[in-house]
Order: C-alpha cells, then structure tokens, then sequence
C-alpha cells in the first residue's frame, strides 16, 4: 500500500476566497469537477463502543476507518473506501459497489458476499467481529486543486452538514443540519514531497495543521 503525507487545517470562510484564487492561479482543478466543485456524501461505519471515533480523538498511531460514499448524488456509483493511517501518514483503498450490494451492506445482509480479498469481504468479517455499523452521514461541496509535482492535491471543503444518525445513505433528499458555520477544511495531500510553491499558496496568518475529522466533528451532533 502506499501511504501519503496530509495537512488539514480549519480555515474561516474569508482565507477560502483568499486561498481559492491562490490555487487556481498555479494548480488545475481536478478533472472530474463540475463548475470547480463537487458535492461529496460519506457514510461512516463504526461500533457501540466508537471505536474509530475514539481512536481519532485519542490519536491513536494505527488507526482506520470504513465508509461508503458517491458524489453529486449519483447513487448509481457508489465506492467503498477505507481510510488507514500509520505513523502519521495516510492511505486510501476503495472497491466499486452496485446498488444492490450496498442496500444490503445497509440491512446488515452481509453473508452472501464472497469469501475473497475483496475490501468488500474486509468490512463484512469486521461487521461480525467488531460490530461496525453504519453510523452517520456526513455532507460537504469541495473545490478540488491538483498539481503533477508530488502527486499534490489540494482540497477546500464547506458547507459541512450532519446525518444525525441518520443512515438512509441512498436517500439523497435525507435531512441533514450545518455543523461549521463560517468555516471550511483546507486538506493537502502528497507523496515523497511537496513543493515549494504548493506550500508557500497554503501558509496563512493564524492558520496552523490540525487533526481535525469531518466524522468526529459530525458526531458531536448526535
């Protein structure tokens, strides 16, 4: 697996304008952007006892965490992703999943999947033996900027809203509640190194790296 480098830090809306025209004067916008952005729902995967929470407030050194998610409200392509982080840094897997695999993912139907390799199989044997669950949704638009050098990504997210609790994940209509007024998530990600111009777009006054998560923040609500 390879693992990537991650700065987030929480940014007021006012750097974001500042920030915005900074990127799109030195970095593209990513590809699969419509109008600059898009909208991303997750749906977040944990146990009674808040494991993944948990371990995030604490700051535990080998840590992951499971999510199902799609963007623009296309439900018709939904990715299972399962975020790990070692020693700082940070890797992504991801598996496509039909509809029909996900309805049961979120009936707790989950023995007739394959015994395989698959990420799929992963988070159904840790249903049985961890007790995770679906556990809350979480909404956000993102304004994605990516640079060759360092396979850099640059990402700015706002309007963050809440599930509360709610799991009706393929219900794009679910009601869902604002958790960070006037305040969006600055993310930069790399691999071996990240340039030099990248870094000096992102310095801002007063703005400091942070181990700030979208999911614990969003559970605060429940």
């Amino acid at each position: 697996m390879k693992f990537r480098h991650e700065w987030k830090h929480i940014i007021n809306l006012s750097d974001l304008f500042v920030l915005r025209n900074r990127l799109k004067a030195v970095m593209q916008i990513d590809k699969n952007a419509i109008n600059g952005q898009y909208f991303v729902r997750s749906l977040y995967f944990d146990n009674l006892q808040d494991k993944a929470l948990n371990e995030k407030i604490n700051g535990v050194n080998n840590r992951e965490k499971f999510r199902l998610r799609y963007y623009n409200d296309n439900i018709s392509y939904v990715s299972l992703e399962k975020k790990s982080k070692i020693n700082g840094l940070c890797n992504k897997q991801q598996q496509k999943l039909s509809t029909e695999q996900v309805k049961k993912i979120l009936s707790g139907d989950i023995n007739s999947f394959d015994d395989d390799n698959s990420l799929l199989t992963e988070l159904c044997i840790k249903m049985k033996t961890q007790g995770l669950f679906p556990k809350t949704i979480v909404s956000y638009q993102r304004e994605p900027f990516v640079f060759p050098a360092g396979n850099t990504r640059v990402t700015l997210d706002y309007n963050i809203r809440s599930g509360l609790n709610c799991t009706d994940f393929l219900n794009t209509e679910h009601l869902t509640v604002p958790t960070m007024n006037n305040q969006a998530i600055l993310e930069v990600k790399w691999d071996e190194f990240l340039p030099s111009v990248i870094r000096d777009i992102v310095q801002m006054k007063n703005i400091r790296a942070s181990a700030f998560s979208k999911y614990a923040f969003c559970r605060i609500y429940d």
